[in-house]
């Protein structure tokens, strides 16, 4: 097992140190993008459901149990595989095996002939992209400024993952469907992961193993329970579980309720879902950037609940779809919580050194409850009653999420380091 190196400097890592500001946003651009299309790939499934349930005949409780299957691995992968990371002190490796794997687990989604082939393909896949997200998200803390720690993260998380698996995910992936096949959509889906591979093993260093503050516990006591002693990971993972939960049920049952009941054609939902796709990216600026000025508290509370509003609207709003889509899209800025809970606060609680590990906890998690769980049962109930069953859960969850990040304790630096100064004794 190769141990984490400290004394040699490799050239990506010579560059940083010349330019660190230059060397922080080519992270940000091939992680992000590398995320972006590890997204494309998961989303892949939702915008395309419509049409691989009428080609294999599969129902809403089978499309749910693929999504839950697929956050099954995924979660396993993401804390066993970050604890990895952090028992060695290495980020890169793991980085480069996910994006290779899940892109031809993409590939073979478009060679599945019937559930159970499919059902494989995301499994697999789920385990792959699992550990992707804390992984990227320790590389870049790593590589930012602390002043710009938060509006990274929602960079890399949301604002890529926005517009690739979102926004030009649903035009592209429906388009490619209606013309030539929706398995030709998922061998499309599979081809940037592979290059970006390339890129980011050419130019991204492995960041320099963090040794913990004097504050921190032992960088050896990776143990789940130790961590979700600590307040502010509890509530994480608490809120993971709700805003996870709705995220998926929104994703997987949104456009087939457009589809459905209220009977969009393909062409118009797919461009109202890809307008709303745009709206994480949005929130995932303007909230982890007001997060860095005003404290990662409150953001998490209003946006957290904001999220209710998209499937409110689809239930009780009669108007065009410009409005829906706009009701719709205000919601969805409540996805730029998703860095901050997933990523900043709890690598801002425990400390870099067990960064990836706190971060695979909070989404493995809410993938495993929320991810797993909440499209199975969503799905079940809309076979055994309507589609209006999914869009309540869905708002439920959102609310949920906001209430529970009443009770998070502040961790931005520049604000815990002003309060700390000022109950210094004269």
């Amino acid at each position: 097992m190769a141990e984490p190196v400290n004394s040699e400097v490799s050239p990506p890592l010579v560059a940083a140190a010349q330019s660190p500001r230059g060397y922080e946003l080519r992270v940000l651009l091939l992680l992000g993008l590398a995320f972006g299309f590890a997204y494309f790939d998961r989303m892949a499934m939702t915008f395309l459901a419509p049409f691989v349930m009428e080609d294999l005949a599969l129902n809403n409780t089978q499309i749910g149990s693929l999504g839950a299957a697929l956050s099954v691995t995924w979660a396993l992968g993401a804390y066993f595989v970050g604890r990895w990371s952090d028992s060695i002190g290495r980020r890169k490796p793991f980085l480069l095996a996910a994006l290779v794997i899940f892109s031809f687990c993409s590939i073979l989604s478009g060679l599945a002939w019937s559930f159970g082939t499919l059902f494989a393909t995301r499994v697999i896949m789920g385990a792959a992209e699992g550990p992707f997200l804390p992984i990227c998200l320790a590389i870049m803390v790593a590589a930012s400024a602390e002043s710009r720690r938060g509006l990274n993260a929602g960079v890399v998380q949301n604002v890529f993952g926005s517009i690739l698996g979102t926004a030009l995910a649903p035009i592209i992936l429906v388009w490619i469907a209606e013309h030539f096949g929706w398995r030709e959509a998922f061998y499309m889906a599979g081809v940037p992961g592979l290059i970006l591979a390339l890129l980011i093993w050419r130019f991204i260093a492995e960041p320099a193993h963090a040794a913990p503050a004097a504050s921190e516990a032992a960088p050896g006591d990776l143990s789940p329970w130790t961590m979700l002693r600590q307040r502010n990971v509890l509530l994480c993972s608490l809120i993971s579980c709700c805003a996870v939960g709705s995220a998926v049920i929104g994703s997987i049952f949104m456009p087939l309720y457009l589809d459905g009941p209220r009977g969009f054609a393909p062409t118009t939902w797919s461009w109202m879902m890809a307008v709303v796709g745009l709206c994480p990216a949005v929130g995932g600026v303007m909230v982890t950037a007001l997060s860095d000025r005003i404290g990662r508290k409150p953001p998490m509370v209003f946006f957290g609940a904001l999220m209710a509003l998209g499937p409110l609207a689809l239930l009780y709003h009669d108007g065009s779809a410009v409005t829906l889509t706009a009701f719709m899209f205000l919601g969805w800025m409540g996805m730029g919580i998703f860095p901050l809970f997933m990523g900043v606060v709890p690598a801002e609680t425990l400390g870099r050194a067990r960064a990836a590990t706190a971060m695979g906890l909070v989404v493995a998690l809410g993938e495993l409850t929320g991810g797993v769980f909440g499209p199975v049962i969503a799905g079940s109930l809309a076979d055994s009653y309507s589609l209006d069953v999914p869009m309540w859960i869905q708002a439920g969850l959102a609310l949920a999420s906001g209430a529970i990040a009443l009770g998070l304790r502040e961790t931005n630096p520049r604000l815990t380091a002003g309060k700390a100064k000022q109950e210094v004794p004269a």
